[in-house]
Formats: C-alpha cells, sequence, structure tokens
C-alpha cells in the first residue's frame, strides 16, 4: 500500500490535533474524570481507531486492512498491559487522583515520540538486513517466556535508571502543588515530585516498545500502518486508565494471553525470515521453503486468545477476590499518605469500607489467604486508626 505525502502529513497532524484537544479541554484543569465522561471518550478514541482501519480496508485494500486492524489489537492490548505499571508508578510516587491525567498524557505523548522513533529504526533494519526478523522473532519469544514468569505487583518497580538519575541531579520538593512542574518552596522556586512521575512514566515505556515494535513488525512491515496503529492504540490510553481502572486487577490472566499472542507472532516472524532466508549458516544462505502465516489467521488468533483471556479473568473467583483487594489497598494508601482534602479523604474512605464488605462476603478458604496477608491487614488497621483519631 502506497501512501503519499500529503496523506502522511494530514494523518501526523490529525494525530497531533487529538492530543493539543485532549491536553486544552481535559487535562489542563485538574479533575477526575466521572466514569460517563471516560467512558464517552474511550469510545470516542477507539470509535475513531476503527474507522481509520474500514477506511484502510477500503482505499487501500483487505490484506492492509486486516494488518491495521491486527497491529491495532495487539497494542491496544499491549497498552492496557502496561496500564499495571502505570498504577504501580502512580501509587508508588503517591499522585492525587485529580493530579493523574497531566502525568499520563505526558507518558502517552513521550510514548508517542519514542515509538515513532523505535519505528523508523526498526524500518530502516528491515530494509537492510533481512536477519532482523530473526531477532525481533527471538525478542518476542523470550518477552513471551518472561510474561508467563509469576511476578506480583512489587516486581514492576518505578525507580528505574532514569528516575536514579533524575533524583540525583534534580531537587524536588516532598509535596505535590496540584499537578504543577514546578512551586515555591520557603521563597525558592523548587521541581514537584510530578517531574519525577514523569519521567518514570517516560522512562518505563521505553522498555515497553522493546516489545511492541518488534510485535507489530511480526503482523505488517508497511511503515505507515505501523505507525497509525500505534498510535492509534495510544489514543485515549488515559481515559481508558479512569475507566477500567477498578477492572486492571481483574484481568489476572491477561498476561498469558499476551505471553500467548507474542510467541505466536514470535514464530510468525521467524517463519517469515526463514522464507526470506540469506543469512550464510542457514540454509546456506538460501530462502526456507516453510508455511507462512497469513495475516487473516493472525487476527483470528489474537482476538480469540485476547476473548477467552478477558472472559476467563471476568469469570474467575480468584479474579474477583485480586481485585477487591487490590482496591481496598489503593484506598486506604489514599487515605493514608495521598489525598489532604478533608471531603475527599472522606469518600475514600466510604469506598474503603466498601471493598472490606465486599471482602467479607467471600468464602472462608479466601478470607482466610487475605487475613494471612500481614502488610495489607497492617494498612487497613492503620487506615481505621487514623480514621478513628481524626473522623
Amino acid at each position: 500500500m502506497d501512501v503519499t505525502a500529503a496523506v502522511w502529513w494530514l494523518t501526523i497532524l490529525g494525530i497531533v490535533g487529538l492530543l493539543v484537544f485532549d491536553f486544552v479541554f481535559h487535562v489542563r484543569k485538574s479533575h477526575v474524570p466521572t466514569l460517563r465522561e471516560a467512558s464517552i471518550w474511550s469510545a470516542l478514541y477507539v470509535g475513531i481507531a476503527l474507522l481509520f482501519g474500514v477506511g484502510v480496508w477500503a482505499f487501500g485494500g483487505a490484506d492492509p486492512g486486516a494488518e491495521y486492524f491486527a497491529g491495532y489489537v495487539t497494542e491496544k492490548a499491549l497498552s492496557v498491559d502496561n496500564l499495571f505499571v502505570f498504577l504501580v508508578i502512580l501509587a508508588s510516587f503517591k499522585v492525587p487522583r485529580a493530579d493523574q491525567q497531566k502525568a499520563l498524557l505526558f507518558g502517552i505523548v513521550f510514548s508517542l515520540i519514542a515509538r515513532s522513533g523505535f519505528i523508523l529504526v526498526g524500518a530502516a533494519l528491515i530494509n537492510m538486513f533481512a536477519w532482523v526478523f530473526y531477532l525481533f522473532g527471538l525478542i518476542l519469544l523470550l518477552t513471551a517466556g518472561n510474561l508467563i514468569k509469576p511476578e506480583g505487583e512489587e516486581s514492576h518497580s518505578p525507580d528505574n535508571f532514569m528516575v536514579r538519575a533524575a533524583r540525583r541531579l534534580l531537587h524536588t520538593s516532598d509535596r505535590y502543588d496540584g499537578d504543577k512542574l514546578f512551586t515555591v518552596q520557603d521563597g525558592k522556586r523548587v521541581m514537584t515530585p510530578m517531574l519525577l512521575v514523569m519521567i518514570a512514566i517516560g522512562g518505563t515505556d521505553i522498555l515497553f516498545a522493546l516489545d511492541s515494535i518488534p510485535a507489530i513488525f511480526g503482523l505488517t512491515q508497511n511503515v505507515y500502518l505501523v505507525f497509525t496503529a500505534t498510535a492509534f492504540s495510544l489514543l485515549g490510553l488515559r481515559q481508558l486508565y479512569f475507566l477500567i481502572d477498578g477492572l486492571l486487577d481483574r484481568l489476572i490472566y491477561l498476561t498469558y494471553g499476551l505471553a500467548v499472542i507474542l510467541g505466536f507472532i514470535g514464530v510468525k516472524l521467524i517463519l517469515h525470515a526463514l522464507h526470506e532466508n540469506n543469512v550464510p549458516f542457514i540454509n546456506d544462505g538460501e530462502p526456507v521453503k516453510v508455511a507462512e502465516i497469513s495475516t487473516g489467521l493472525s487476527l483470528s488468533v489474537i482476538i480469540g486468545v485476547l476473548l477467552v483471556t478477558v472472559v476467563a479473568s471476568l469469570a474467575s473467583m480468584k479474579g474477583r477476590v485480586q481485585n477487591t483487594v487490590s482496591a481496598a489497598r489503593r484506598y486506604a494508601q489514599a487515605y493514608l499518605d495521598v489525598e489532604q482534602d478533608p471531603e475527599v479523604r472522606e469518600e475514600i474512605y466510604g469506598k474503603l469500607l466498601a471493598e472490606e464488605a465486599r471482602l467479607r462476603m467471600f468464602p472462608e478458604k479466601h478470607r482466610a489467604g487475605i487475613r494471612e496477608q500481614d502488610k495489607l491487614m497492617g494498612l487497613l488497621r492503620r487506615a481505621h486508626e487514623q480514621h478513628d483519631r481524626h473522623p
């Protein structure tokens, strides 16, 4: 599918326009998006992405259309998985909920810029070296294997290299001033912790790109489709965070589904590399006659795996317990360490009580497991003690 320079520029301007609109009308003023607001705008961004795909299918043909949708669905699923880590970062830095939007939008913009650079580098490498397909396939297979390994919330540390360097070079205040990057403390202009939050999200997203870019190149090598599928998967991610925040911990099998998808794409890449082989020590540098996986089959596998994963997660009792425990933990932490406004704190305490009531409704074997989590029980106890002292 050939794309003219005019179409490229119109697409880029459209994406930039959506980001500017998002900032001016939603992020500039700190607030917590309502469920209705998050639902409407999430649906709008998904609708734009789907309409764009229909346009690709209509004007570019069935194969490019299927490649775009396969890439978009895969990148969107990976983006949802990334929200788990964003959740940990925002909680670790104790960012008030009303001030999280700017940090999330910055992460999306940084991600789009970083991934655009990775896309250009990846396309150049593919055009110059056929063996890059072997490398990309190996990366995805290793990533799939790592995803299967059990890990907890603590494994996603926000204290990456960029944050450690920033802590040494930048002296920030101890308190937030809304979502401002700078504030006045003791008569001096100082940076707020919001800057470190943005650096943490941006630095973490560079690691995400190392997985997502090889994955989408495994589905299409058309740079325009790679760029647009990646961009549209990121647009609306901020609204999606507030929409499914309460369900993130419920998707306990999403990681396994992503492992299957990335492993499948890794195999697809290696088969393609064998088909285009020119590496001297493989079949004397000659192409290997192997069956390749079609785009239609790829799209079917990706959608099928995600459907099974999501349905299994939502139907799981373990998922419901984990989701409720995580919600109770977040509300307790927010009450103790994050929110300062008395009305907001009281609202959060009410939500904490509601989650604890749900915990008491689970079967005894699950409640017994919850009571064995000493850190959680200590956190809940401290929240109640503080509320009793300062009702």
